[in-house]
């Protein structure tokens, strides 16, 4: 019984995804082509994160927003559980922002480019120097006032456990003197875990921490500057926060 019902779940959710996605897909290429800051594209983005979530019966939460100074430009970093974290985030923060990507993507007809003219970061991840440099031409491109996410792991979690952060965003955030954001998704595991294909109805909660200014850190102390944001995401960390089963 529990195989039909996510069966019939999958195929409800894929109908109403492609639906959702035909819907913003062609306006979202169209304003990327078109606006040069990609902040347009990104609104309409929330829209489709916000039909996705609805969708899939998954309410998404925010704590401690206010710890976000509006207008300002963060190096967001984040613990990543579940493709379920990107329509939180996207939907919760309440900040233009703009994702570190893998260079792949760019090879998808429209879909690529839709992603680079909305002023995306895209790097070579198996490349350490030239993901640094892709990193800083991004950089250049972002407008005003806008982020950057970073999934700080690189990959989502195989077991739910918080794995060890990678550098990349931390050398951007030094090297830039932009300050980190540091952000916990709690429940999206619970929703959606790596490798399944089961979407359950749950909660997602993301609790912002207090920003880190990165004016005092160089580059040879940038593994303290890793494990104090480390730290403060795995702080606000509940591996229990339930989704509804």
């Amino acid at each position: 019984m529990g195989k039909i019902l996510n069966a019939v779940r999958l195929a409800w959710i894929l109908s109403w995804a492609a639906l959702a996605t035909l819907l913003v897909f062609f306006p979202i290429i169209l304003v990327s082509m078109i606006s040069r800051t990609g902040n347009l594209a990104f609104s309409i983005s929330k829209i489709w994160a916000r039909l996705m979530l609805a969708v899939c019966f998954v309410r998404a939460e925010i704590v401690h927003r206010e710890r976000i100074e509006p207008g300002r430009s963060y190096i967001i970093i984040s613990n990543h559980q579940s493709l379920f974290d990107i329509l939180a985030l996207v939907t919760t923060l309440g900040v233009q922002f703009r994702w570190v990507i893998k260079r792949e993507l760019l090879r998808i007809p429209l879909f690529g480019y839709a992603l680079y003219a909305a002023r995306n970061i895209f790097i070579d991840r198996g490349n350490s120097a030239k993901a640094i440099a892709s990193i800083n031409r991004g950089l250049s491109r972002l407008p005003a006032g806008a982020s950057v996410m970073v999934f700080a792991e690189g990959t989502r979690s195989p077991d739910g456990a918080i794995h060890d952060f990678k550098k990349g965003g931390f050398v951007m955030a030094v090297t830039r003197h932009i300050p980190i954001l540091p952000v916990t998704v709690n429940g999206s595991r619970r929703v959606l875990a790596k490798g399944s294909t089961a979407v359950r109805p749950g909660s997602i909660r993301v609790v912002v921490g207090e920003p880190i200014d990165t004016s005092a850190y160089r580059e040879e102390i940038i593994p303290e500057l890793i494990a104090r944001t480390k730290e403060t995401v795995t702080a606000n960390f509940d591996p229990g926060f339930p989704g509804r089963d």
